[in-house]
Formats: C-alpha cells, sequence, structure tokens
C-alpha cells in the first residue's frame, strides 16, 4: 500500500479485508456509473471532501485528482469554491491539507 496512508485505514484494511474489497467494488461501480470523465468525478469528490471538512479525503482527492490530470490551479479552484458555501476556516484548511500533500509529492 502507499506510503501516505493512515495506519488505522491500512489496520481496518487488514482485519477486515472482504469489507475493503467489497467497498472498493462499490467505489468503481459509482465512478463508472455516470458520464463524467475520471478527473471531473475526483475534482466533485474533491469537494464533496472539502464540504465535510474530512482531512483525509481532502488529501486523497488532491491526489488523485492530479493523478487524472487535473491542474493545481482546478484544484485550487474547487477548494476556494467551499468558502462560500462552507465557510473560511473550512476553505483556509483544505487548503493546507492541498498545500501539504502537493509538497510531499515533490520532494
Amino acid at each position: 500500500m502507499p506510503e501516505h496512508l493512515p495506519d488505522v485505514y491500512v489496520g481496518f484494511r487488514e482485519r477486515f479485508p472482504d469489507v475493503a474489497h467489497t467497498q472498493d467494488a462499490l467505489a468503481r461501480a459509482v465512478d463508472a456509473a455516470g458520464p463524467l470523465d475520471e478527473k471531473t468525478t475526483r475534482l466533485v469528490k474533491l469537494g464533496i471532501a472539502v464540504g465535510s471538512q474530512a482531512d483525509g479525503a481532502v488529501r486523497s482527492n488532491v491526489r488523485k485528482a492530479l493523478a487524472a490530470g487535473a491542474t493545481l490551479d482546478e484544484v485550487e479552484q474547487v477548494i476556494l469554491l467551499g468558502l462560500t458555501t462552507r465557510g473560511f476556516p473550512a476553505t483556509v484548511a483544505a487548503w493546507q491539507w492541498m498545500n501539504e500533500v502537493v509538497a510531499t509529492e515533490r520532494s
């Protein structure tokens, strides 16, 4: 597994492998259920993560969006869009998490 995954996530997957594999299959089916391309899907999921103020989900979806071809500017815009809906503190927190991911990926 990639080194950036939280220990609790890895531990859960190891403890409940059948559940983890079923969840993975569901995630693939949901992603494939509509007309959105992978990049757009990842940007939408990033927006949902920002709205939820979910640190791990923001980090994960920043990585996945960039890997799917999103630019840093596009990722930043998705985070910035949270400002008027989710609020300043949540947006700044998500922006910080994004910056930490980008810094780690570049090093």
